[in-house]
């Protein structure tokens, strides 16, 4: 019976053009059933919205963050003795908390002999070191310049402050002040680049082979025979000169007391 009334009432609203043919029980009965149909939908309303799952605050999660970060030029210097060894300029700079390593990117080393001359450089794309600076790594297109021209390139460099070296197990690549090309696996150097040299499978191409053998051919001859002069006794004496024959025949004096021996003449 209600729902008949309520769709006589729906009927009703939807035919504005003819009002009057809905009584006016019909018309009290429209409003009722309409707010009736608000104060449903209201209830539809809050119940959904009491279905809805509501979220929990998400528990704080720790974000790792290094202890040290310095994203500016940054200057690091090692000394010995108040001499100045090595600096290292970077870019980046990182330490975590848990880690006496740092971490920086790029690679700028300048390398300083005994009176604090620059005497080398290195390059490279990362780079880790300790706190106290007992060791540098380079690694990432490494290439180092030595005091004579020479140039050094590798995939990573070690040095390590304990024995002054520095040290690679990978392939290296040297150009001489010459011009020459050598190259092999593992490289071995003090930590100035003055001595240097490469551990196995070493090969090489030379400028000017040839000539450079000759002359250093000549070279060793010279120093041998500046370092060992002949000696005095070793050198033949004087030969002594036959005597001159004169040029007329010698006379004997007769012995005293005796008369001359007359000369034999004519009969």
């Amino acid at each position: 019976m209600f729902v008949a009334q309520f769709l006589q009432n729906i009927q009703c609203f939807q035919n504005a053009l003819a009002p009057a043919s809905c009584s006016a029980t019909s018309r009290i009965a429209f409003r009722a059933s309409r707010l009736w149909g608000v104060l449903a939908c209201a209830i539809l309303a809050a119940f959904l919205l009491g279905c809805e799952e509501i979220e929990e605050p998400k528990p704080w999660i720790r974000v790792e963050r290094p202890q040290m970060l310095f994203t500016d030029t940054t200057l690091l210097d090692s000394y010995d003795k108040g001499v100045l060894n090595w600096r290292l300029k970077t870019a980046y700079l990182e330490r975590w908390a848990d880690k006496e390593v740092v971490t920086v990117r790029p690679v700028f080393v300048d390398i300083y002999d005994s009176i604090g001359e620059r005497v080398a450089f290195l390059r490279a794309d990362s780079g880790s070191l300790d706190m106290t600076f007992t060791y540098v790594y380079a690694y990432g297109h490494v290439y180092a310049l030595t005091p004579k021209g020479a140039s050094v390139r590798a995939d990573s460099l070690l040095w390590n402050k304990k024995d002054n070296l520095v040290r690679t197990a990978s392939y290296v690549r040297v150009v001489s002040e010459d011009g020459d090309v050598l190259q092999g696996v593992g490289f071995e150097s003090d930590a100035q680049f003055d001595n240097w040299k490469i551990l196995s499978n070493v090969t090489g191409i030379f400028q000017d082979a040839a000539k450079r053998m000759k002359d250093e051919d000549k070279r060793q001859a010279e120093a041998e025979r500046l370092s060992n002069p002949p000696s005095s006794s070793s050198q033949a004496a004087p030969k002594a000169l036959p005597a001159k024959p004169s040029s007329s025949p010698s006379r004997k004096a007769p012995p005293r007391g005796l008369p001359p021996k007359p000369k034999a003449g004519k009969p």
